[in-house]
Order: structure tokens, then sequence, then C-alpha cells
């Protein structure tokens, strides 16, 4: 077949598995699950690569799969990407009642739109005319939450790091892929638009303990130390240094105090707090944070009280493949036209395909079909077709584009890449970056 077959092909059977397809988004939608956690999720999937006959491996950073499928060479391999897990919104109307959790960041349809892809090429019969792999991976844990959760799989060695593509490169499963994409929900935009080459802020994570000294709050304040009094002080303090960031840095800081004390007629003397600092540039978080350490240290010092920072290797910086993002272009343009395509508008979030694209070229366009601002009780899906079945078409098409005619294209992205680390000095460098700033 001719590229342009394959390609219809391959759109003409996501068309006839439309409906089954947005349901695998629908019924994720309300099955919503937190980092780490997503073990419903994680049996949902399996359950979708078992009947297109994929053999997996799962148990990838707790709850991840990777499934495979081969073409009639092997010269590249190229990933497809899906995240699985929600964030806490105990409002959202598909919220679950006893986590809270809830897709109002739209990962279920990246799920769906994966899976799509997978329904494409594969039943489609695409892998047996094309000269490469195609992984399809379902990750966990990109929402940088419940730190406290994390750090106790940490200790008991069951993560290293707290983001699954992260834990993921760590482990050795991107190791043969040659490149990856996915496609992210653009908040607020219900229209058919799409956003390309747009970059992200990295970020440092934290946790803070504040410990004070008890004492009776009415009968003997005096004799306590308020370890609440000394996080406030450090939170204003805070916002005291937010003059000081470069416009240019996109510093952002936005810390959440997860315990406030025990009990209303007991000084606080255990008070913890979680916060990201964010910036465009490794650089620029780095030197933020340190202004931001003392600012909590000065929280502590102003009262008596002792503090313990803990800090994470958070997300670096995403930095999409031009070359890629052109492919992707050419192909969704079909659905929804030239003048809807926005390039280079940055997004001031965090995710972990950062991380992957300072290894491999990565790209992350974000889609429209959503109303409602992201982490909100008002996100959800309005155009199903746009969320769900355009990227999947819009994927296997980019596929079948890298992998075609010896996949000539893909070969030589590959070859123009230069990437800002290997696997060991990417690893290397969080590891530098945290014993830094723990001087």
């Amino acid at each position: 077949m001719t590229r342009d077959q394959i390609k219809k092909t391959v759109c003409d059977t996501i068309d006839k598995n439309r409906c089954e397809i947005i349901k695998i988004g629908e019924d994720i939608l309300k099955r919503p699950e937190l980092g780490f956690k997503e073990e419903e999720t994680s049996k949902f999937i399996r359950e979708v690569f078992d009947s297109l006959g994929l053999k997996f491996i799962d148990n990838l950073a707790i709850t991840g799969i990777k499934a495979q499928s081969y073409g009639k060479s092997h010269s590249l391999k190229v990933a497809i990407i899906g995240e699985m897990d929600a964030v806490i919104c105990p409002a959202h109307p598909y919220a679950d009642p006893a986590t809270g959790a809830a897709h109002s960041c739209g990962h279920n349809a990246q799920i769906a739109s994966m899976l799509g892809a997978a329904i494409g090429l594969v039943a489609g019969g695409a892998m047996s005319e094309v000269d490469g792999d195609v992984a399809f991976m379902a990750v966990p844990a990109e929402e940088f939450v419940e730190l406290e959760y994390r750090e106790k799989l940490q200790s008991q060695g069951r993560i290293k790091f707290f983001g699954g593509k992260q834990e993921l490169i760590r482990l050795g499963a991107f190791d043969d892929i040659d490149m990856a994409m996915m496609v992210h929900s653009q908040a607020n935009t219900p229209d058919k638009k799409v956003f390309l080459e747009g970059g992200s802020s990295g970020f440092i994570g934290k946790t803070v303990h504040y410990k004070g000294k008890e004492a009776h709050a009415g009968g003997a304040p005096y004799e306590g130390i308020n370890a609440l009094n000394a996080a406030m002080i450090s939170l204003m303090s805070i916002h005291a240094l937010r003059e000081t960031f470069k416009d240019e840095d996109h510093i952002r800081v936005h810390p959440i105090i997860t315990k406030g004390g025990d009990l209303v007629n007991i000084v606080p003397a255990d008070v913890r707090m979680e916060t990201y600092v964010r910036g465009k540039t490794v650089d620029a978080v780095i030197a933020a944070n340190k202004k931001v350490n003392r600012a909590l240290e000065a929280g502590a010092y102003a009262i008596g009280a002792e503090v313990e920072i803990k800090e994470f290797p958070g997300y670096l910086p995403l930095n999409q493949d031009l070359f890629m993002s052109k492919i992707f272009e050419d192909n969704i343009k079909h659905f929804v036209g030239e003048k809807n395509i926005v390039k280079g508008i940055d997004m001031i979030g965090s995710t972990d395909i950062g991380d992957l694209s300072a290894i491999i070229p990565v790209i992350q366009p974000t889609i429209g079909g959503f109303q409602g601002a992201a982490h909100s009780r008002e996100f959800k899906i309005v155009d199903p077709e746009m969320a769900y079945i355009i990227p999947a078409k819009a994927m296997s098409m980019t596929v079948v584009d890298l992998l075609f005619d010896g996949a000539e294209k893909g070969t030589k992205i590959k070859s123009n890449f230069r990437p800002l680390f290997t696997k060991e000095s990417y690893l290397d460098m969080w590891e530098k970056v945290l014993l830094a700033n723990k001087k």
C-alpha cells in the first residue's frame, strides 16, 4: 500500500471503532484513580491490549504498562503515550466519593486516544506495512501530588522518582524508544483547536515539616512553640519574594498546608506543607528555590521552631521536537483546518514528558474539545470527536509518516536530534541538583 492508503485504512478502522474508543474514555472518566494507585485503570487497559492480541509488560512503576507491535522491519521504535492518573477535585461530578479523585485534567482522553491509535494501527493492518515498531505506553503518576504518600513509596523502595515517566526512564522502559508522542487537553478550549510547539515549566518539589512544642492553647499558650505561626510567617516571606522573580523566568511558588495542627485547643506543634518551585529553566528554578528555602527557614527561626525541608526531583521544562510537530501538524490539519492550529504558546504548568524530551525527540500537542478550567469542577469534554477520535487518527498517521519507506523521516529526526542528557547523565543531574540544594 502507499503511504496515503495506509493512513486511510488506519482512519477508517478508527472510525469503525469510534463508539468503542469513546466508551473507553468515558469508562475511565468514571473510575478516576490517583498516581501510582491506578489499579482498575491498568486492568482495563490490559484487557484492551489483550483484545488486540498485543503482548505487554505490566507493573512498570507499580501500575504502568508497555505493549508493543512490530513492523515488517525494525529500524525505529516510536512510543505513543497516555497518562492514567487523576487529580483530587472532590466537587467534580465524576469524582470518586471515597478519594476525591477526578479526571479534571483529561487524562482519560489521553488513554482513549492512545488506545484508539493502537486500534487503528494494529487492527487496521498498518504495522505490516511500515519499517519500524510501536510501543503503546500507559504511564502512571504524571500529576506530582500526594508527596508524603510518594515519599513512603520511596522509602519502601517501590519508586525513586515521584513522576511516572521519570520512574520509567530510570527503570529502562524507554531505553529502546527512539521518539515519543502524546496529546494533552487544552483547558477552556471547546473548539476544534490544536496547540503545537509550546514549552512548559520545570520545577523542584518539596515537603516542609515545622516542629514546635505543644501547650494548652487557652490555659498556657506561652509554654508552647507555635509551628503554625512559623509556617504562616514563611508563607508571607515567600509572598514578599515574588517581586524579586523576573518575569521572563516564569517563577511560580504555590505552597499548601497539608496539616495545620492536631486539635484546636493545643498549640500546633506538627505542621506540614507541600510546594513546588516552578520556572522556565533549570537555572531559574534553582535560584528561586534557594530564596524559598531561606523564607521557609526564616519562619522557623522567628518563632523558635524547627523545620525539616525535603526536596524531590520535579520535572524538566518541555522542549518539543519541531520536525515531529510539523509532521503531526500536516496530519491533524485535515481534521481541524490550518486556521485552528496555534504555535508556540507555552504552558506555565509542568509535565514529566519534559524530562523525556531532554533525552529523545518528543511532542505533546494540546487539543481542544474541553470546557472549563483544568483541575476544576467545571472541566469536561464537550466534543468527543476532538478529544478522543481526532488525536487517535493524527497520532496514527504521524506514526505512518515516521516509519514509512525505510523509516526515512523518523531516522532523519533521530539523527538531527541533540539530546540534553543521556539516561545516565539525566539521573546523575537530578542527584547533583538535590545534593546542591541540601547544602
